[in-house]
């Protein structure tokens, strides 16, 4: 790839779009963090997406919540299904770089907000709720407390699924299994896909009625990257949760 076919645009406060003029692909980054991936159509390249996006149509959620934007890809995804969509975050540069880079649908409700205060002050009920909040520290910490979650579960519809992005540092990193067994504090069914072997990975928690999620395929392949993404979303699968902790 020539570096003419690339272009570089620096944004506020360390963030970066990366365009392949080539493809159309376009990434963001916020300093060393990678918040989003996607082809022209604002459709994500990331497996991990692909696989809440899977369980999403799976359940036949109509009504999403999303904390966090980043690119805004799943959101754009879904709302090119039909499905309504709200998204909370707490920067407005985010919801600007996912409608100017990442296609993102005005249709899309978005609200600037940190997140635990806009579920304080919408109280709502939602057939799936999703967490994907990250910054430059990783995600908030008050993401990950017994408080949230059943804060959470109280804006969902009976059965209504939860769905969480944790990044996971490697096969020792005790923070998946550490937070699935604080969510079963709130919730009955909880399950773990995630990828033994591989570091700095994406895992996905599911919560609520979750026994008959299946493996998740890719229902909307990116343009260009969709046999590559294939073989990526194949490699994650359930798996069974750690005893102890890992360090």
């Amino acid at each position: 790839m020539s570096r003419r076919s690339v272009a570089r645009i620096p944004l506020e406060k360390g963030h970066v779009i990366v365009q392949d003029n080539r493809t159309g692909t376009v990434s963001y980054w916020q300093k060393e963090y990678h918040q989003s991936a996607a082809d022209a159509r604002g459709v994500s390249t990331a497996d991990y997406i692909h696989a809440m996006y899977f369980f999403l149509r799976q359940v036949k959620a109509k009504d999403v919540l999303m904390i966090g934007c980043g690119g805004g890809t799943l959101a754009t995804m879904l709302s090119a299904k039909g499905v309504k969509v709200t998204v909370v975050d707490l920067h407005t540069l985010s919801f600007d770089i996912a409608r100017d880079y990442f296609a993102l649908p005005a249709t899309v409700d978005c609200h600037v907000s940190d997140g635990v205060a806009y579920l304080k002050k919408h109280p709502g009920r939602h057939d799936a709720l999703i967490l994907d909040a990250f910054g430059a520290g990783g995600m908030p910490a008050k993401f990950k407390t017994d408080a949230f979650f059943k804060l959470a579960k109280s804006q969902l519809k009976p059965g209504g699924l939860f769905l969480m992005n944790v990044i996971v540092d490697d096969d020792d990193d005790a923070t998946p299994d550490d937070l699935v067994r604080r969510l079963r504090k709130q919730w009955r069914g909880v399950r773990l896909l995630d990828t033994d072997g591989w570091v700095d990975r994406n895992a996905v928690i599911a919560a609520g009625k979750v026994a008959k999620l299946t493996k998740p395929r890719v229902l909307m392949p990116p343009r260009p990257g969709g046999p590559k993404l294939k073989r990526e979303l194949a490699v994650l699968n359930w798996r069974g949760i750690r005893k102890g902790s890992g360090r």
